[in-house]
C-alpha cells in the first residue's frame, strides 16, 4: 500500500472492525464472514452491501409478522410521538389494554400479567412467583432446556455451553427431557409409555424435599434443537407436579403467538393448562418485551411479601407494537396460516430426508422446524461440521437459517409467520441444492 494512502474499506469491513474493537468478543456471530444487516421488509432482509436474503430464522423467532410491518411501525411511531417512556408507577392505556388482550387469548384461567423487557426476566419472574405462591423453594427443569442468561436462567438451563461461569442457583433439579430421536432411556415411542415423563416424579422423590415450587418447561425446546415431546407427555408430567405441590410454568418464549400453528400458544397442542406462562420474542415483532401471566389467585402469592418493579416492563411504545402485532395476527388468521405452510415446510423437508442421509431427523410444529444432521443414521453421530457447511451454502444462495442443539448439529428453521407457500417453495429449493452439496462432501 502506498505510504500515506488509506486502505479503502467496504461498509461490511468497517462494521466488523468496530465490532471486534468495541464489543465483547463473546458475541455470537453467524457465518465464517459475519453478516451485517441494514434493513428489512416482510420476509426479506438486506445486508449493508445491498444483497437480499430470504429470512427463515425471523430474528430468532421474534419477527412474527414480517420485518417492518407497516401497521406495527405506524403504531410505534404514533406512540413515540406522544410518550416514549413512563414507568409502571403510572397506569397507561397501552399497558392495561395489552394485559386484557393477552388474558383473552391465553389458555385456561390465565388472566393477570407482569411485563418485563426480556424472556430471561419473564422466566425469573415466574420462578419467583411460584416460590412465593407455594411457599416452596425447589424447581424442576428439563435437560436440554434453556431459560435465559441470568444466574437463575443459566441454572435452569441444562445445556452446558450456555451455563457460563459455572453459575448455579441451589434448589434447581433437572429431569430427563422427551428427546425421542435420542431417547436417554433407549426406548421407542409409543411402546415406551412416555417413560421419560415418569422421571420427573423420580427426580422429585430422590433429589428434592418432596414438595416443589414448580416445574418449568418449553413446549418445544428451542435452543435445545426444537425437541418436540410426544402426545401425552405434558398431561402425565403436570399431574405428577401438582401431586407434589408444584405449579407448571410453561415457557412460551419461542413457541408463543401462533408459531406452532393452529393455536396461539404451543402448550395448547398438548391440551394442558399452565399455572404460569411466560412469553417474549414474537410478542411485539422485535420490540423488547416479555410477559409473565398467571391466574388472579396465584398472583396474590406476591401480595404483601415485598416490593418489585420493572422500569421498562410497561414501556408504552413496546406495548403499542405488541397490540398492533397481535391485531395483524388476528386479522390475517396467522395461527391457522402457520399450520398450512408449516405442514408444507415439514413435508418438504421430510422428502429431502429421504434423499439425503445426512438428515437424521425432521421435527417440530408449524413454523418451528428442526433438522438434525448426522454422519450416520444408525449411530446418529452428530454432524456439526456439515451444519457449518450448510450454513455457508444457504447464505451464498440468499437464505438465512438458524442452528442449535447440544451437539451443534440441528438446523433451526423458523421464518416470520407471514411466510407464503411461495416462500417455503423457494427455501426448500435452496435446501435441496445445499444438502446435495453437503452430502457430496460427507
Amino acid at each position: 500500500m502506498t505510504p500515506g494512502k488509506k486502505r479503502k474499506m467496504t461498509k461490511t469491513t468497517e462494521i466488523l472492525e468496530k465490532q471486534k474493537k468495541y464489543l465483547w468478543s463473546n458475541h455470537i456471530l453467524y457465518y465464517t464472514e459475519p453478516l451485517p444487516l441494514e434493513r428489512g421488509e416482510g420476509m426479506t432482509v438486506w445486508d449493508v452491501e445491498g444483497k437480499p436474503y430470504l429470512d427463515f430464522f425471523g430474528g430468532i423467532l421474534t419477527t412474527s409478522v414480517g420485518h417492518n410491518h407497516p401497521e406495527v411501525v405506524e403504531a410505534a411511531q404514533e406512540q413515540t410521538a406522544k410518550l416514549i417512556h413512563s414507568s409502571t408507577l403510572y397506569p397507561h392505556e397501552n399497558h392495561v389494554n395489552l394485559a386484557e388482550k393477552l388474558a383473552e387469548i391465553a389458555p385456561g384461567d390465565l388472566q393477570v400479567s407482569y411485563f418485563t423487557p426480556s424472556g430471561t426476566d419473564a422466566d425469573e419472574t415466574a420462578v419467583l412467583l411460584a416460590k412465593m405462591a407455594t411457599g416452596q423453594q425447589e424447581i424442576v427443569a428439563l435437560r436440554h432446556g434453556y431459560s435465559g442468561r441470568s444466574a437463575v436462567g443459566m441454572s435452569l438451563t441444562a445445556h452446558s455451553p450456555w451455563r457460563i461461569g459455572g453459575t448455579q442457583v441451589l434448589g434447581i433439579k433437572h429431569a430427563l427431557n422427551p428427546y425421542c430421536y435420542r431417547c436417554p432411556l433407549k426406548m421407542t415411542y409409543p411402546s415406551c409409555d412416555v417413560a421419560c415423563a415418569q422421571d420427573v416424579e423420580d427426580v422429585i422423590r430422590t433429589t428434592t424435599s418432596g414438595r416443589i415450587a414448580a416445574f418449568i418447561a418449553e413446549p418445544i425446546q428451542g435452543v435445545g434443537g426444537f425437541i418436540t415431546p410426544p402426545p401425552g407427555y405434558f398431561k402425565i408430567v403436570t399431574e405428577i407436579v401438582r401431586q407434589y405441590g408444584g405449579l407448571f410454568i410453561c415457557d412460551e418464549v419461542q413457541t408463543g403467538f401462533g408459531r406452532t400453528g393452529d393455536k396461539w400458544f404451543g402448550i395448547e397442542h398438548w391440551d394442558v393448562e399452565p399455572d404460569i406462562m411466560t412469553m417474549a420474542k414474537g410478542i411485539a415483532n422485535g420490540f423488547p418485551l416479555a410477559n409473565t401471566i398467571t391466574t388472579a389467585e396465584i398472583a396474590e402469592g406476591m401480595a404483601g411479601k415485598g416490593l418489585t418493579i420493572s422500569t421498562f416492563g410497561g414501556n408504552p411504545v413496546s406495548m403499542a407494537a405488541s397490540l398492533a402485532t397481535i391485531d395483524v395476527m388476528e386479522k390475517e388468521n396467522l395461527p391457522e396460516h402457520v399450520a398450512v405452510v408449516g405442514k408444507q415446510l415439514i413435508d418438504g423437508l421430510k422428502k429431502l430426508q429421504e434423499k439425503y442421509p445426512v438428515i437424521g431427523d425432521v421435527r417440530g410444529k408449524g413454523l418451528m422446524v428442526g433438522i438434525e444432521m448426522v454422519t450416520n443414521r444408525e449411530t446418529k453421530e452428530p454432524a456439526g461440521t456439515a451444519v457449518n457447511h450448510l450454513f455457508e451454502e444457504t447464505r451464498q444462495m440468499g437464505l438465512l437459517i438458524g442452528k442449535g442443539g447440544l451437539y451443534g448439529n440441528v438446523i433451526r428453521v423458523a421464518p416470520p409467520l407471514v411466510a407464503t407457500k411461495e416462500d417455503v417453495d423457494k427455501a426448500l429449493e435452496i435446501f435441496d441444492i445445499a444438502f446435495a452439496r453437503v452430502q457430496e462432501e460427507m
